[in-house]
């Protein structure tokens, strides 16, 4: 059972705003967890840093910018002192990047900014905290994705965000060959819904604080038998 001298761990990334800063949020609302929250800029996350004050749980902020691969591999510094001893439980790749554009007007620079952002980041930090994970108890990778990832929904985004579908189909397919190659981890893969953040925009049909305690539910709910699922963020199964 999770105590203060043994919490639940977890590392969130894309930490400062949206659903990242909700998940910090949510977590730090319990004693039981110890939160490491990542973010591109700690110095300007003024609100991200303000929950500090407010924490029943430990709030650790810390730099990781997931479009930086060498800000990835240094991350494992900063980590060590904090999780080395205790493991990380469950890690989130939160943080991504979404441009409106089509499959016949995208810029390839950009289709390439949003695969590195948004799938070959996490796979990264993955790699860089396998240790970590190895020590901890619930040994979970949660990677946030998208209906857009999928072959079979995506069509109902119709021509829209073609890097970003794109990129979380990549995502997608990193949850499964994760969990090929190392069926000791539980790895996830979620669609939050379609959220009221800066990314999501003010149309959007959920609030914050909907989504993440749906995600949240169910992330800490899972067993090792529901790895390589692809979920909503209300535990419904999304065609692959």
């Amino acid at each position: 059972m999770p105590s203060a001298t043994h919490p639940t761990t977890w590392l969130v990334t894309g930490a400062s705003r949206g659903i990242g800063f909700e998940l910090v949020r949510q977590l730090v609302a319990s004693p039981e967890n110890l939160v490491v929250a990542a973010c591109r800029n700690p110095a300007k996350a003024t609100a991200l840093n303000n929950l500090k004050a407010l924490a029943k749980g430990t709030l650790h902020v810390v730099q990781i910018d997931v479009s930086d691969f060498d800000s990835i591999r240094a991350s494992a510094k900063q980590l060590e002192p904090i999780l080395g001893e205790l493991g990380l439980d469950y890690l989130v790749n939160n943080a991504g990047v979404l441009y409106p554009d089509t499959a016949f007007t995208l810029d390839p620079e950009t289709l390439l900014e949003t695969v590195r952002t948004n799938a070959a980041g996490p796979a990264l930090l993955s790699q860089v905290c396998l240790p970590f994970l190895e020590k901890g108890r619930r040994k979970v990778i949660l990677h946030i994705s998208s209906t857009g990832g999928s072959l079979q929904t995506t069509l109902g985004v119709g021509a829209r965000l073609a890097s970003y579908c794109m990129s979380k189909a990549a995502l997608n397919m990193l949850t499964l060959k994760q969990k090929a190659e190392r069926p000791d981890l539980t790895v996830l893969t979620m669609c939050p819904g379609w959220v009221k953040t800066d990314m999501g925009g003010k149309e959007a049909q959920l609030e914050p604080e909907e989504s993440v305690a749906g995600i949240l539910k169910v992330v800490t709910s899972v067993t090792l038998a529901d790895s390589g699922k692809y979920l909503r963020y209300n535990g419904e199964v999304i065609p692959w």
